[in-house]
């Protein structure tokens, strides 16, 4: 299974989302879980040292000259039963790489959660842009991650990809609630995640690889 979570806006907790999710389909398969890191902030919300080799943007941009199955070789362990996907360094290109990458992934015999980050609709945006919208777009699992804000589901709409469901990030004050965006984007919000210090401080602190805020579990239970 190919999980990816994205979102429209930043800041939006894609990789509080990506982390969580990896842990939980972790403790669920025998094999354990791995997490790919686009953006390059999951070390750090999981309390992991910052993975100093190559990572997927060099990947990406050796082309063919490097083997798929040199993806397994860039591997880092970042809890029990969960493993990381680097980022690496320097730009994300070769969108057409990227499709080889989205078949490996997604034929990995673990569940596999992808931190997408914010996927734009701008052409001008570059090859990381197109290599964001590609991985979201051919998940087995595509969610968007967004809070109830008005200019985020009006980006989202403007999007050349449709999620297979929401996870809100709800807030005290939105007037949009689940049902509003479940109709102005008319797929089902699979997951609501409520204002929670808790897992403001976990993430803060680096906790979510090694324990995840029961708020945030329960809520995530059932997304993928």
């Amino acid at each position: 299974m190919l999980v990816a979570c994205w979102s429209a806006k930043g800041g939006s907790g894609t990789t509080t989302v990506t982390a969580a999710l990896g842990k939980i389909l972790a403790a669920r398969a025998d094999d354990g879980a791995l997490l790919v890191d686009l953006g390059g902030d999951l070390p750090a919300a999981l309390g992991a040292p910052e993975p100093d080799g190559p990572g997927l943007a060099e990947w990406l941009a050796a082309g063919p000259a490097v083997p798929a199955d040199a993806l397994a070789r860039l591997e880092v362990r970042v809890s029990p039963g969960v493993r990381l996907l680097p980022r690496g360094s320097g730009p994300l290109t070769r969108p057409a790489r990227a499709e080889v990458l989205a078949e490996v992934l997604a034929d990995d015999v673990r569940p596999v959660v992808v931190d997408v980050g914010r996927v734009t609709a701008d052409g001008t945006a570059g090859e990381a842009a197109d290599v964001a919208r590609l991985l979201a777009g051919v998940s087995t699992v595509s969610l968007l991650v967004t809070r109830p804000c008005f200019l985020a589901v009006r980006r989202a709409l403007a999007l050349p990809l449709r999620p297979s469901g929401v996870v809100l990030l709800t807030e005290e004050g939105r007037a949009l609630g689940r049902r509003d965006i479940e109709e102005i984007l008319g797929v089902p919000v699979v997951a609501e995640i409520a204002s929670d210090p808790a897992v403001a401080r976990a993430v803060d602190a680096g906790m979510l690889g090694s324990r995840i805020p029961r708020n945030l579990e329960r809520a995530l239970r059932h997304a993928a």
